[in-house]
């Protein structure tokens, strides 16, 4: 589960209704409060719960580009050293905003020796378009689709997929091996990233995620949705459990097919 999955609750939630509800792992959104940078604190809480951190979102986000400084590389090899410390072995990471020229210019080849150079996989993900009545901007470098670029892992998110108006069963096909990592979530392909949860949106979710475990997927399934719209804790802790639910049978009933 990502710690984002329970805003506005903080990440010292996540680590508590994880456990509580029987989650495997966290991602850990760095940068959304000021434990998620502390990474000893944090390794301090996932001990305590018995929750670890399987992999953690580097603060390339447009609202964390003030954390760990200002040196984009800087941020992701300290993002890899804070997800081996913690015992897991993926970050995700977005493509540069195109203001980030420089940046931007040598991405692909700079994702591509921290790969070579570390045994984290560093995953970048699927982003959208900018969306606004008026038309679409040209916001990522060298663009918002990981698709026809060389990286080596990649991570799907479903409601990035919805927002982009296409379709994630398609990067499904289209990536083969290279998906590591998924951000399973939905969305009804408005201008906003909703990330809703799995089946309330437009990405068949489920049959993806089947679809994912039928071709022997072995890396992470993080829940990152948005649960808001909960009153209560209780309520969030409703929405989090049925979630973890449907995907541990929608695992166990694809891998009972391959048998």
């Amino acid at each position: 589960m990502s710690t984002t999955s329970v805003y506005p609750e903080a990440s010292a939630s996540a680590f508590e209704l994880a456990a509580a509800l029987g989650y495997d792992g966290i991602e850990l959104m760095i940068g959304v409060d000021s434990l998620s940078t502390d990474i000893d604190a944090v390794k301090k809480l996932a001990d305590y719960h018995g929750v670890p951190v399987l992999s953690v979102h580097a603060p390339t986000l447009l609202v964390t580009q003030g954390t760990w400084g200002s040196d984009a590389w800087g941020k992701l090899r300290r993002s890899g050293e804070a997800v081996e410390q913690l015992g897991g072995d993926t970050v995700v990471l977005h493509p540069p905003f195109r203001w980030q020229r420089e940046y931007g210019a040598g991405f692909v080849e700079g994702v591509k020796r921290l790969n070579a150079d570390s045994d984290v996989k560093f995953c970048v993900e699927n982003m959208f378009p900018w969306r606004t009545p008026a038309g679409s901007m040209k916001t990522y470098l060298p663009g918002w689709d990981p698709t026809p670029y060389d990286y080596d892992y990649l991570t799907l998110d479903l409601s990035h997929a919805s927002t982009s108006q296409r379709q994630s069963m398609d990067f499904v096909h289209a990536w083969g091996d290279r998906l590591a990592n998924v951000h399973f979530t939905d969305g009804r392909g408005s201008f906003k990233d909703e990330h809703l949860l799995p089946g309330e949106g437009d990405q068949n979710a489920w049959e993806v995620l089947a679809e994912i475990a039928g071709r022997g997927y072995t890396g992470h399934v993080v829940l990152e949705v948005s649960t808001r719209r909960a009153r209560s804790r209780h309520e969030r802790e409703d929405l989090l459990g049925g979630a973890l639910r449907g995907i541990r049978d929608t695992l166990a009933k694809a891998s009972a097919g391959k048998e």
